[in-house]
């Protein structure tokens, strides 16, 4: 993803990391990026409370939201759209902002735009900042996120995510920020939005057909509502899978599915495999979901992160959809080089690994680390894969093996252990001539008796670890050969070749 390898880092210890090792200090700028891919917001992780990694996310936006601007404009869109993470951007953004204007930097509005992509978003921003600051609304602050309430709010937005489930409804955005409507027909929307906010019992304005047409809809009797199964009718009401089900007022058979399913976005289709398995949706519609699942455009449309295949794929129960979701983890992981030469990938699975990686807890961090590490390894020429903690154990590799299934097999295989991380001991085990270790870990290492957890792999060797956590002390001093990355998106691993090509790797943005 990127390369760290600045001057003016510290190369001796710093501290030691939680697990006793020598811990080295990171640069801002790398601490920043390694805790804001890595950082759910308000969750707390293996080694880090909750508050206290919140709090150092903030103190460290502060800092380099002032010190490099630039770099800080260019980061906060990359977070929301490169790393596809939102509560991470939303705080980034808004906290660089109040930063920014205490020090008298402009430009802060465009950044707070950038970061709200989905339109419940600027709620989300309103809330965070109401709940952190209170009602004091800076004018970049108010100003991006009018801006991104302009591009955001249409009917189907405000069907899908206006809701009494929001402490915050698009009326108080609209109050709140005072954006100006980019045309009569979203003028009208914003008047309808404050209505609903207020409860008033105004007419749907004549303009806004796709809102006319779900209150027809909801006029139905309940009784009736089971036979509406056009997919045309319920596509121009705006109606999402989530919505129908509670229109129906009972779960969705497989005819509600089967027409639903022609107006359902990539990431909802992939969400409900299993659903649609169950409900017993038939194989003609099932092979339109896999046909879509994978095209290869849908897939960079839907900029859809490659762990959520893994989850997928571990949820649904027919094998009907292993190939589609294989052929789609494919194309998102097209950036993964094909790596000549003898790789070394360790990939750590002790007990702090198995800390949540995803927000709803369906995968583990040695669930990343693990699809990652096989990804590489299927396209290094000669590689070598171990799984480490107190001890090791090297994965056998099988010719023509699916990514998804080795995962599976290595996780069913017993290569999960749960115990301490001896990634010293791991390195000095197995390096054997590789020309090049790749280590996917929290970095959280224990004392193994070296200063350096690569000290035993040559100088001219490169090492690059991903780091799944983005805790303050890392494993190994960022120097000469040695590379620290952060978020487990395919592009990551395109910096590998970069980097021993002898091209210029900068970050990524």
């Amino acid at each position: 993803m990127a390369k760290f390898n600045l001057a003016t880092l510290v190369k001796r210890p710093a501290g030691k990391t939680a697990e006793g090792a020598p811990g080295y200090d990171r640069e801002p700028r790398l601490e920043l990026f390694l805790l804001a891919v890595s950082n759910m917001v308000g969750e707390q992780t293996f080694y880090e409370h909750a508050g206290d990694r919140d709090t150092r996310f903030r103190e460290l936006i502060a800092k380099v939201a002032v010190a490099d601007p630039a770099w800080f404009a260019r980061f906060v869109p990359w977070l929301r759209l490169g790393a596809n993470l939102r509560s991470a951007s939303v705080v980034a953004a808004l906290e660089g902002a109040k930063a920014q204007v205490a020090a008298g930097i402009p430009g802060s509005r465009a950044m707070v735009d950038a970061a709200l992509q989905r339109a419940d978003e600027p709620g989300e921003a309103l809330a965070y900042w109401l709940s952190t600051y209170g009602r004091a609304l800076p004018k970049p602050v108010k100003r991006g996120v009018a801006d991104a309430a302009v591009r955001l709010y249409h009917e189907r937005s405000l069907l899908k995510y206006d809701s009494d489930s929001h402490a915050l409804r698009f009326g108080d955005v609209l109050e709140l920020t005072h954006p100006t409507a980019r045309d009569a027909a979203q003028g009208e929307l914003f008047r309808h939005a404050l209505d609903r906010r207020h409860q008033r019992d105004n007419p749907i304005p004549e303009a806004l057909g796709v809102l006319r047409a779900r209150a027809e809809l909801m006029a139905l009797p309940v009784a009736e509502r089971a036979a509406v199964l056009d997919p045309r009718v319920l596509a121009a009401a705006g109606m999402t899978w989530e919505a129908l089900a509670g229109w129906r007022q009972g779960p969705l058979d497989a005819a509600a599915w089967s027409a639903m399913i022609p107006s359902m976005g990539y990431l909802a289709l992939l969400r409900n495999l299993r659903n649609f398995d169950q409900a017993g949706v038939g194989d003609e519609v099932a092979e339109a979901v896999a046909a879509k699942l994978s095209d290869p455009d849908e897939v960079d449309r839907s900029r859809v992160l490659p762990m959520r295949f893994l989850s997928a794929y571990n949820a649904a129960p027919s094998l009907r959809w292993a190939y589609p979701l294989e052929k789609a983890l494919q194309f998102a992981l097209g950036n993964v080089p094909r790596l000549d030469g003898r790789t070394l990938i360790l990939i750590d699975t002790s007990g702090s690994m198995n800390s949540t990686f995803s927000r709803d807890g369906s995968l583990r961090c040695w669930d990343a680390a693990t699809m990652f590490g096989l990804a590489l390894a299927a396209r290094a020429k000669d590689a070598t894969v171990v799984s480490f903690s107190n001890d090791t154990k090297v994965f056998d590799l099988r010719a023509g093996e699916s990514v998804l299934s080795a995962v599976k097999r290595f996780k069913d295989g017993g290569w999960f252990f749960g115990g301490g991380t001896s990634t010293e001991h791991a390195v000095r085990k197995h390096y054997a001539r590789h020309d090049r270790v790749v280590i996917l870990t929290d970095e959280q290492a224990h004392w193994g008796g070296a200063a350096d957890v690569a000290a035993s792999v040559p100088a001219t060797v490169p090492v690059y670890t991903w780091n799944l956590a983005g805790y303050r002390l890392g494993h190994t001093p960022v120097a000469g050969r040695r590379y620290t990355f952060g978020g487990l998106t395919d592009a990551a691993f395109t910096m590998i070749g970069l980097i021993e090509s002898g091209e210029s790797a900068t970050w990524p943005f």
